[in-house]
């Protein structure tokens, strides 16, 4: 493959004003579908009134927080980011390591627990492998398929990518350790990745197969529940079970909203990882079709950015971001429908959760910029120069009037 090459390409320069209007349905489509789910997290939550109030309450706050940084990220430019992208890498695994040794939670570690605030590590280490791999992919372009060579080539970033990856599935979190190297090897293969290079994944996913089976048969079983849930009601299989329950009884319209039976102590995490199911259970097939059109909405958006960047290393961190919020929406979505296995993955915007909710709002914020940076180069950094420049004058415009007064 001779990947893509954004500089080179005149239908892609000629296309490049229209960033802007995707940049615009991309963040109309991420409130969208960030108000969708508030109403649907108090509506999942509201047997218990007080819960569901401390819910929004909590959710909304963290979409301020990851509003915050996204437009932080976005002034700062995505190129600033990726080239500290080992800085970010370190972090992680540290944050990963300390994890691996927190108290466990639902048979896993995948929280760092102060007090009543939790972090979750892995969904930092999307973005900073997303980084990681757009800064290594484009700096090291001409040696990056060089097999013999060890320095700045695809050893280089598979070590480093195998080992956070390896990581976060020390912490249990199988389903984001197989979601973060999707992400990476796919985001690799658009960046000039040779095929003969996924005889990796290939070899390497039978192996992981063969030893979750004879050496973690607990895991095994989670896994193979879904197959039959009905078979497994009653045990391993019960919230798989409650969620076909609720997608089947929600039928073409729904019961109407907060009218779900089945959150009432019925459905485990309804407002987390499940919050799909009350969505078909009180909405119907439409609500979730509702959700879904959102989201390929927002991944045409995001990949029409993607296609768009002005260089290399925004186009790998756009097409990276991208398919770890899809990746995300599909896992959750076979998920809550039966299709894969049970794991922890909530539905990026719409599901409760702080990490997640923060981390994907981040990822917009990197894509906005990608965006803007195709429209005019550099253009977010003048905004945010502009700014300090007319706070400054406004600063001691203020202190002048105050002299004046005083004399």
């Amino acid at each position: 493959m001779s990947g893509f090459s954004p500089e080179n390409s005149d239908e892609f320069a000629a296309s490049r004003p229209n960033t802007i209007r995707y940049a615009a349905g991309l963040l109309l489509m991420t409130m969208i579908l960030a108000a969708f789910g508030l109403t649907m997290l108090y509506s999942a939550s509201s047997s218990d009134v007080a819960a569901a109030a401390a819910f929004f309450r909590s959710q909304l706050l963290w979409i301020g927080v990851g509003s915050f940084l996204s437009v932080s990220v976005f002034f700062c430019g995505y190129e600033f980011f990726c080239k500290k992208s080992l800085l970010w890498i370190g972090g992680c695994a540290l944050l990963l390591i300390w994890a691996r040794f927190s108290r466990e939670i639902n048979g896993a570690h995948r929280w760092i627990i102060l007090g009543s605030f939790r972090l979750q590590p892995s969904e930092l280490a999307k973005i900073a492998v997303a980084l990681f791999v757009a800064n290594y992919c484009s700096e090291y372009l001409r040696t990056f398929n060089d097999f013999l060579r060890l320095k700045n080539s695809i050893w280089g970033i598979g070590a480093v990518v195998g080992g956070i990856v390896g990581l976060i599935f020390w912490g249990d979190d199988m389903g984001t350790s197989v979601l973060v190297a999707a992400m990476a090897f796919c985001a690799m293969y658009v960046g000039n990745l040779r095929l003969r290079y996924f005889i990796i994944p290939v070899v390497l996913l039978p192996l992981v197969v063969a030893y979750i089976k004879y050496f973690d048969p607990m895991r095994w079983g989670r896994m193979t529940i879904f197959l039959d849930p009905e078979k497994y009601q009653r045990a391993g299989g019960y919230q798989l079970w409650n969620s076909l329950m609720a997608l089947g009884s929600g039928s073409w319209h729904g019961l109407g909203l907060t009218d779900s039976r089945l959150k009432a102590n019925y459905l485990p995490e309804a407002h987390t990882d499940f919050i799909i199911a009350i969505i078909g259970e009180e909405l119907g097939f439409i609500g979730v079709m509702t959700v879904i059109v959102c989201y390929i909405l927002w991944g045409y958006f995001a990949f029409r950015i993607v296609m768009t960047a002005r260089n290399r290393m925004g186009m790998l961190l756009g097409c990276a971001l991208t398919l770890g919020v899809m990746f995300q929406a599909i896992i959750n979505l076979g998920v809550v429908s039966g299709m894969f296995p049970t794991k922890g993955m909530p539905a990026p915007f719409i599901s409760y959760g702080g990490s997640n909710m923060v981390c994907s709002l981040v990822a917009v914020g990197f894509l906005v910029s990608v965006a803007v940076d195709a429209w005019e180069p550099g253009y977010p950094r003048k905004i945010f120069t502009q700014i300090l420049r007319w706070l400054k004058l406004d600063f001691s415009s203020a202190e002048n009037d105050e002299v004046e007064s005083d004399n």
